[in-house]
């Protein structure tokens, strides 16, 4: 097969990606919004999400100048083509994707007025929307500019520019959503002793705005940024490992077009019963990707790799070696998102004995979630272990990437998936406030339930994939610094090891107290309103939504900067001053520390709330106890762990990488 052919496979599939996400927008934007009540509502929180995604991008338009000014100059016009490329096209994923979700949500709500399934539909191909928009640009990107270029150096800066725009937008669409998610819960609930969604909440349609920015933006920003970042990575790996151009360097592009295929075929399988449980709709679509995904890569591999090729380094690699670190990817994929809904979901045993801890008090709550988290990171780190050993005597450094490259393809249905989740927890919301009849919000809530499980397996997914994209960027940093050995008695690899080590500590802690700072500012206003606008509690005073709105987007532009500086700044830093060596150490460190920290705090806070939801629905007392009380002070500090610092890790590993392997041929 001419391998020169290769690019055009990839722009082909992710035109495919994009035209199939065009048919399921048009299909979604048929169904009816509803009444006027529910238009109204949809459009306040269309509206809200879309000035919060203005906001950032014209914030992040300088930074990204001065970005691609600098790699214009140190780089050339490729690289600074391609980091403008990647950046552009991550802000039009979430454009898309959160343009077809905040108008899905009231059409969801309609639709669950006739059945669940249609309900299902509607969400679900909202989702697939935004996950067929992050795989489709992610292939189309990286295929298009090596067929412009043809080099992949030149082009890893697309995955730079991809991780720029993602880490800025976990971190302030984490900050967002969790401004108003605590000040709705503290106010709302526990103080006022109103239920979730209660139209008399001021911080409601924030809240609800803030499920979008950050699990549909946020979520479509992270996992475009693994696409690219891995996609580019294993090409590198290819070049060395294979000697040249050729079909070892390109294979990941049309692994990638396999999982994109896949995808698309397997989203048509969605679809339950009314007496059934959605999750097992949803689970068909995950697992028909992953099948058809290893089907595919079978055939292209052995339609592409010779029968057998020695490597330089005496390592033999076959097409069968290779597609058993598909399989390694693939099934890192599966058991990372088990092990997250084991340790996360309400009908398991660590989210209940958060909840039993809850009888007697926050204290005893806050001190079982942190432990919970504390378990959890054990198996997913086993799990990338046996991936990395099993892929490694199976292809060498080629096999790690390789099984990165095979996880990451699935990305267009993991995204769909996690998507699918902010818009059935509008819907809910939708029923709530728009006062419709109880069957409705009955059949939203079994949606949110399972989105809520989907939501914290998507997770899971993101950091198993950024911990695989970062061990491919950071052989390929090796490759590209010509360092062939990290020497850890050597001062400057330790302080370097030191540094990445602390740095995910730090930037954790800046995002955590941005979080707190906006949430003060977001409880100040509802009280104030509370206090100050007659009728809202008797239900003939209108709150001011607008204001809670302004309030979370001004703190999340202002807080996301520093955080996001300190992500960009320290590899920079360490490079220049310290020399390779240490940026090998601080890659090292930096990558085992924010994946410890990252299922930590995501799992710890996925539990939390979960303990929260498993009291609400009548154990232990139900809401209004104490033990309820002490469960919502657990989720608000969770929220900040599962949705702000812990997804932004991901980012923080990843943006580290890339930014090595640009500067990697000027370190010493």
């Amino acid at each position: 097969m001419d391998f020169t052919t290769f690019p055009v496979w990839g722009i082909a599939a992710g035109i495919l990606g994009l035209l199939v996400a065009v048919y399921f927008a048009k299909s979604v934007l048929k169904e009816s919004p509803g009444n006027a009540k529910m238009v109204e509502i949809s459009k306040a929180i269309q509206e809200g999400a879309m000035a919060y995604l203005n906001r950032q991008y014209k914030t992040l338009i300088p930074f990204a100048l001065v970005v691609f000014i600098v790699l214009l100059i140190a780089k050339g016009s490729g690289s600074a083509i391609s980091f403008l490329v990647g950046a552009v096209s991550s802000g039009v994923a979430g454009y898309v994707g959160m343009t077809i979700t905040t108008r899905a949500n009231a059409r969801t709500t309609e639709a669950a007025r006739s059945s669940l399934n249609k309900a299902l539909g509607v969400s679900f191909r909202a989702g697939a929307v935004m996950g067929l928009s992050v795989a489709g640009l992610g292939l189309l990107g990286v295929a298009g500019l090596f067929f412009i270029f043809g080099d992949a150096e030149t082009i890893n800066a697309f995955a730079f520019g991809a991780s720029a725009i993602a880490l800025f937008a976990r971190v302030g669409g984490g900050i967002f959503t969790k401004a108003a998610d605590v000040g709705a819960d503290l106010v709302g609930k526990v103080e006022a002793g109103i239920p979730e969604d209660d139209p008399r909440n001021p911080a409601v349609i924030a809240d609800n705005v803030g499920d979008n920015v950050g699990d549909t933006a946020g979520m479509g920003a992270d996992l475009f940024e693994s696409y690219a970042a891995t996609a580019i990575a294993g090409m590198l790996i290819g070049f060395s490992v294979f000697g040249g151009h050729g079909a070892g360097e390109l294979l990941f592009i049309l692994i990638g077009a396999a999982g994109i295929v896949s995808a698309i075929l397997a989203s048509f399988l969605v679809r339950t019963g009314e007496d059934a449980n959605p999750q097992t709709a949803l689970n068909k679509g995950l697992w028909g990707t992953n099948l058809l995904t290893a089907v595919f890569s079978y055939f292209i591999l052995h339609l592409v790799l010779p029968a057998s090729y020695v490597t330089s380094g005496g390592l033999e690699i076959t097409p069968n070696r290779v597609f058993v670190a598909v399989i390694s990817g693939l099934i890192v994929n599966i058991v990372i998102g088990l092990i997250t809904e084991y340790f996360t979901s309400n009908n398991k045993k660590p989210t209940q004995s958060i909840a039993k801890a809850s009888l007697t008090g926050a204290a005893t709550n806050l001190i079982s979630g942190l432990a919970v988290g504390m378990k959890s990171t054990a198996l997913p780190v086993l799990t990338i272990c046996a991936a990395t050993l099993v892929s490694y005597e199976a292809a060498g450094v080629y096999g790690i990437a390789m099984a990165a490259m095979a996880m990451l393809s699935t990305a267009g249905i993991v995204v769909a998936i996690d998507s699918f989740g902010p818009v059935a927890d509008n819907a809910g919301g939708i029923a709530e406030m728009a006062g419709l009849e109880p069957e409705v919000r009955k059949t939203t809530d079994k949606l949110d339930a399972v989105g809520n499980t989907t939501a914290a397996v998507a997770k899971g997914f993101a950091i198993g994939s950024a911990a695989l994209t970062a061990l491919a960027l950071f052989v390929a940093f090796a490759e590209l610094a010509h360092l062939e050995t990290i020497d850890i008695l050597v001062p400057t690899t330790i302080v370097g090891l030191f540094i990445g080590a602390a740095l995910p500590f730090l930037f954790s802690a800046y995002a955590m107290e941005a979080v707190g700072k906006a949430a003060f500012q977001m409880i100040e206003e509802v009280r104030r309103q509370f206090r100050e606008i007659p009728g809202i509690m008797e239900g003939t005073g209108k709150p001011d939504y607008a204001a809670c709105v302004d309030i979370s987007t001004k703190a999340a532009i202002k807080q996301m900067i520093i955080p996001g500086l300190l992500a960009v700044v320290t590899p920079l830093l360490v490079g220049f001053i310290l020399g390779k060596s240490a940026m090998g150490g601080m890659l090292a460190g930096g990558t085992f520390s924010g994946f410890l920290m990252a299922v930590y705090m995501s799992n710890a806070g996925g539990a939390w709330d979960n303990a929260k939801k498993y009291i609400e629905e009548g154990h232990h007392g139900g809401k209004g106890t104490d033990a309820h009380a002490a469960a919502v002070i657990g989720d608000t500090v969770g929220d900040p762990f599962k949705d702000t610092a812990g997804p932004s890790l991901n980012a923080l590993i990843k943006v580290m990488g890339t930014i090595s392997l640009i500067i990697a041929p000027f370190l010493r």
